[in-house]
């Protein structure tokens, strides 16, 4: 991994999902966000189910990928929706998943439930071709070290392609550099994605340097511009 010291700012674009889920988005606004991304050479576009067609279309011979949220942003949704929801974006054009994970069977311990559900989602992303990744938010913030433990074993035992820290829409918070570093000592076989509360340049090499791969934000032109600025 290279070093906090040694990245630049098109580094630390290719790693990250920029990114809008609010709810009040417009279709303008979805563009512009595709629009910025294919400028600043961001890896993805992270939008809500309802705009991935809209970016899927924009995007299409570019090498910014469409990432999708699912069960959003409470995690909640039955097994059977999310594989649903994550069908649907699918086929909707999406690259990428981020699933919410289901918190309940977290905070219970219940192993059987969470990586089935697990499982089952991952299913629906390895059926196409080419694979869909599939990352696994597990709002760590809102979560004991013991269960941020739990989660990340299911899912690495679930065989998910990256562990992601939060939604940025709890209010426990977002991501802390001692979380990714806790994600990625716990699933070493898992991409970390850093993800709730991440403005600036500092706070984006910080998670970067603690073993990110990925940095979730609604502010990746303010951080390319601080790293600039940085360096």
């Amino acid at each position: 991994m290279t070093s906090e010291s040694q990245m630049t700012a098109n580094d630390i674009a290719r790693r990250i999902d920029h990114t809008l889920l609010r709810a009040e988005a417009t279709r303008a606004e979805i563009l512009r966000l595709c629009e910025e991304a294919v400028t600043h050479g961001f890896h993805a576009v992270c939008v809500t189910p309802r705009w991935v067609s809209a970016a899927a279309d924009r995007l299409q011979g570019t090498a910014v990928a469409v990432c999708a949220v699912v069960s959003f942003p409470l995690g909640a949704d039955t097994t059977k929706v999310k594989v649903a929801q994550t069908q649907d974006a699918v086929y909707a054009g999406a690259d990428e998943i981020d699933v919410v994970a289901d918190l309940a069977a977290i905070i219970a311990g219940d192993a059987k439930y969470l990586l089935h559900q697990l499982m089952s989602v991952l299913k629906a992303c390895r059926m196409m071709r080419p694979p869909v990744l599939l990352k696994v938010i597990i709002e760590s913030a809102a979560l004991t070290t013991e269960q941020k433990i739990f989660a990340c074993e299911i899912a690495q035992q679930a065989g998910v392609d990256f562990l992601k820290t939060s939604t940025g829409f709890h209010p426990a918070g977002g991501a802390t550099v001692e979380d990714v570093a806790l994600m990625r000592q716990t699933a070493p076989r898992c991409r970390i994605k850093a993800s709730g509360g991440i403005k600036t340049a500092e706070q984006a090499l910080a998670m970067l340097d603690a073993g990110a791969d990925r940095i979730g934000t609604s502010a990746g032109i303010a951080i390319i511009e601080g790293t600039r600025n940085h360096g």
